[in-house]
C-alpha cells in the first residue's frame, strides 16, 4: 500500500516541494500519497499546482491533493511533516521589531531571545492542536516529523504534552559540516598535508555532533584517521571568508574549543555577549549574506521570498518541471528517515528527541540534538555521553529558558512567560527587570490575535501599558545592521538568484562574499 504523508503549513514552497521531491526519488516510494494543508488558500494552491505538474510529467503513480481542512488532511497519515509558522510575516515583525524598541537586536528571533520565545508562544497552541488530530484519525504510531521553529521548544511541547512521537530536523549539522571539510582543506594545503589540487569533502571527514538545537558543538571531527579537534581553530583562520562572515563561531570556537553548527547570526542572538552593545554589532558580523548576523535578516529574506514567488509563480509553472532522480535529492532528513523505515535501509543523521540519558550532562527531559540511526525498527539515539563542560553551560542556559517558555505557553501562564525573558542571556543583557515585564506585555498585545492561552491576560496588559510611562528607551531603531528589503523591481534584476533562493529549504545554502 503507498504511504500517505501529510505536510502542514504546505504553503512553504521551499520545504514543501523540496521534501516532496526528494520522497519521490526513492524507488519504493515513488507512489506515495501526499496530501497538503494550509490557512493560506493562495499558497497551498500555487504549491499544489506546481507539485501536481511535476508528478504529471514524471509519470509517477504519486498523488497529490490539498485541503484547508487540517483534520481530513490527516486521517489516516503515515507521516506529518510540520512547515508551519504561527502567524507568518505579519507575526514575525513584532518579533524582531518591538523588542528593538528596548535596545534587543536580533538577526533572526525564531529559537530563543525575545522573538524566539513569543514564536514559541504562538507556535506550541497550534502544534498542540496537530497532535490532538494527529491521534485522533491519523494512521496508528504516525510519526510527526517537525520542522518548524523554534525546534526544540516545539518538539518538546508535543513529546510531553502532545501524546506523538515527534522529531525535530534541521540542517544545520549538514552546513557546519561541509565548512568543516573546506576548513580542513585550506589548512591540510597550507601545512603541505595535502597537494594544491586535493580537495576534502563533507564525505571525507567524520562528525560527531551533539548539544540542543542551534547550539549543537562538533565534538569529534575525524580525517584520515586524526583528531582534527585541536586543530579546528586553526583551521577556520586559515579561511579568509570564515575570518570576516564567522566571527561570532570563531570566537566562541578559540573560548570552548568547539566549533558550533549554528550560523554566525544565529548563535550572536543566543549568547550574552556579542550584540548586547549597539555600538559593537558591526565589529562582530558581516553584511554579505543574512545569515552572518544583519539585523531582522530572515524577516527581510522571507519577505522577499514571498512576494516574489507570488509575483513570479506563472514563470514557475511555465519552467520545467522537477524530476525525480537520485542526484538531485536534498539533503534534509525527512526523506532518508522515511526510507529507512519503510525498507530498512539504514540511515545515520543527527535529530532532535527527548535527552533521556543520550547527553548524560544535559536534563533528560530536554529536547537534544544529536546523532540517531534509523532502519525498520525505528529511530535509535545511542548514548554520546558528556558534553565537554563549558559546551553543557551554554546549553543548559537555554534549557532553563526553554522550559520555562515551554511550560508558559502550556499553561497560559504570563508570569512564566516573563521569568523566561529574564532568563534569556541577551535579553538579560540588555535590559533591566521593569523593561523585559513591560516588553513581554507589549508582545502579548501585539500578538494577541495568536495567543489563545493569553486571552484573559492581553486586557490586563494593554491596561498596564496604557497607565504605565514608557521604558522602551529606543522608540526609533531600527538596528545597528538593518538593510532595506527590496521591491519587485530590485529583485527582478537578478530574477534566476531570486528564484533559486525561494526553492532552497536553507536560505544560506549559498553565501555571497563576504563585505
Amino acid at each position: 500500500m503507498p504511504i500517505k504523508v501529510t505536510v502542514i503549513g504546505a504553503g512553504s514552497v521551499g520545504f514543501t516541494r523540496s521534501i516532496s521531491r526528494d520522497i519521490l526519488t526513492v524507488p519504493e516510494l515513488q507512489d506515495t500519497e501526499f496530501v497538503y494543508t494550509d490557512l493560506n488558500e493562495h499558497n497551498l494552491d500555487m504549491i499544489t499546482q506546481l507539485m501536481a505538474r511535476d508528478i504529471q510529467a514524471s509519470g509517477l503513480p504519486a498523488t497529490v491533493t490539498a485541503t484547508t481542512d487540517r483534520r481530513r488532511a490527516l486521517e489516516g497519515a503515515d507521516y506529518v511533516l510540520s512547515f508551519v509558522r504561527v502567524g507568518g510575516l505579519d507575526a514575525f515583525v513584532h518579533d524582531v521589531d518591538i523588542p528593538l524598541k528596548y535596545g534587543i537586536d536580533q538577526c533572526v528571533g525564531d529559537t530563543i531571545c525575545a522573538g524566539g520565545i513569543m514564536y514559541a508562544q504562538r507556535g506550541i497552541p497550534a502544534l498542540l492542536d496537530f497532535c490532538t488530530d494527529i491521534r485522533e484519525v491519523a494512521a496508528k504510531d504516525a510519526l510527526f516529523l517537525n520542522y518548524s521553529n523554534p525546534m526544540a521548544m516545539l518538539t518538546w511541547a508535543c513529546n510531553k504534552y502532545g501524546g506523538v512521537n515527534t522529531v525535530g530536523l534541521c540542517h544545520g549539522v549538514q552546513g557546519g559540516h561541509s565548512q568543516i571539510a573546506r576548513a580542513i582543506q585550506s589548512l591540510a594545503r597550507e601545512k603541505g598535508w595535502i597537494s594544491p589540487e586535493e580537495t576534502v569533502s563533507k564525505k571525507d571527514v567524520d562528525i560527531i555532533c551533539a548539544g540542543i538545537n542551534h547550539q549543537t558543538w562538533f565534538v569529534k571531527v575525524l580525517w584520515r584517521g586524526i583528531d582534527m579537534v585541536p586543530h579546528m581553530l586553526e583551521a577556520f583562520e586559515s579561511v579568509e571568508d570564515f575570518r570576516k562572515t564567522e566571527k561570532v563561531r570563531i570566537d566562541m570556537l578559540r573560548r570552548f574549543g568547539y566549533y558550533s553548527t549554528e550560523s554566525n547570526g544565529h548563535l550572536s542572538e543566543y549568547v550574552p555577549w556579542y550584540r548586547k552593545r549597539t555600538s559593537e554589532i558591526l565589529d562582530w558580523i558581516d553584511l554579505g549574506s543574512w545569515i552572518n548576523g544583519e539585523t531582522g535578516g530572515y524577516l527581510r529574506v522571507c519577505t522577499e521570498g514571498r512576494r516574489w514567488f507570488d509575483h513570479d509563480f506563472p514563470n514557475w509553472m511555465a519552467g520545467p518541471p522537477n524530476t525525480f532522480e537520485p542526484e538531485k535529492r536534498g539533503e534534509e532528513h525527512g526523506s532518508y528517515i522515511i526510507e529507512s523505515l519503510e525498507t530498512g535501509r539504514i540511515y545515520r543523521g543527527h535529530f532532535n528527541r527527548v535527552n533521556n540519558g543520550v547527553i548524560t550532562n544535559l536534563p533528560d527531559d530536554a529536547i537534544i540534538e544529536a546523532p540517531g540511526y534509523v532502519d525498520r525498527n525505528g529511530i535509535s539515539m545511542p548514548v554520546v555521553g558528556d558534553l565537554p563542560l563549558g559546551c553543557a553551560a551554554v546549553c543548559n542556559v537555554s534549557i532553563s529558558v526553554q522550559r520555562l517558555a515551554v511550560e508558559a505557553a502550556v499553561q497560559g501562564d504570563l508570569n512564566l512567560l516573563k521569568q523566561a525573558m529574564m532568563m534569556d542571556p541577551l535579553t538579560g543583557a540588555v535590559c533591566n527587570p521593569p523593561e523585559i515585564w513591560q516588553m513581554t506585555d507589549e508582545m502579548v498585545v501585539a500578538l494577541g490575535e495568536w495567543l489563545p492561552q493569553f486571552e484573559m491576560e492581553i486586557p490586563k496588559a494593554k491596561a498596564r501599558l496604557e497607565s504605565e510611562p514608557s521604558l522602551a528607551k529606543f522608540a526609533d531603531n531600527t538596528g545597528a545592521a538593518r538593510l532595506e528589503t527590496k521591491s519587485l523591481e530590485q529583485m527582478a534584476e537578478r530574477a534566476a538568484e531570486q528564484r533559486k533562493l525561494a526553492a532552497e529549504t536553507d536560505k544560506a545554502k549559498e553565501r555571497p562574499a563576504a563585505v
